[in-house]
């Protein structure tokens, strides 16, 4: 599901009413670990957290009008879908999440590359998101990310 949303607050309004909770929870577990560099806005269609142009002028290399992508979340048909670039790009953040997670939850986690599940809204391990958003700082995120680029 997509929203044509303005702003994080005019997105949650949004989204079916029994997931705004959920989702304005999310929103505040990570703005208030979000590590300083960052901000957030909507980003493809999805509540984003990003380098902004200000502090990383090239912006993303496959749209340099875009400011660098870090983290997003979104409403989803049948799941509220949290995605992180950096458990995606370095395997100690990854591994530390999939290790932490079972002390969180007793679902079993449903993950892809760089996307978490979540199917029921009671189930956000919100605490755990708001380690896992503290883990990397925007200098850390910058440098993983121009490292990857370069190797293309």
């Amino acid at each position: 599901m997509q929203y044509n949303a303005n702003s994080p607050e005019d997105y949650i309004k949004q989204v079916p009413e029994e997931r705004q909770e959920a989702l304005h929870n999310l929103r505040k577990v990570i703005t208030d670990n979000l590590p300083k560099g960052f901000e957030e806005g909507i980003i493809y269609k999805m509540i984003g957290y990003y380098v902004p142009h200000s502090v990383y002028p090239d912006g993303y290399h496959c749209d340099p009008k875009t400011p660098l992508p870090f983290m997003s979340f979104a409403s989803q048909k049948n799941s509220v879908n949290l995605y992180h670039s950096g458990i995606y790009a370095k395997k100690e953040l990854s591994d530390w999440f999939v290790n932490e997670y079972p002390k969180y939850s007793k679902r079993k986690l449903d993950m892809g590359k760089s996307c978490i599940r979540f199917k029921k809204m009671e189930d956000i391990p919100f605490d755990l998101i708001g380690e896992l958003t503290k883990k990397m700082s925007c200098e850390e995120w910058i440098d993983i990310y121009e490292t990857a680029i370069k190797k293309e």
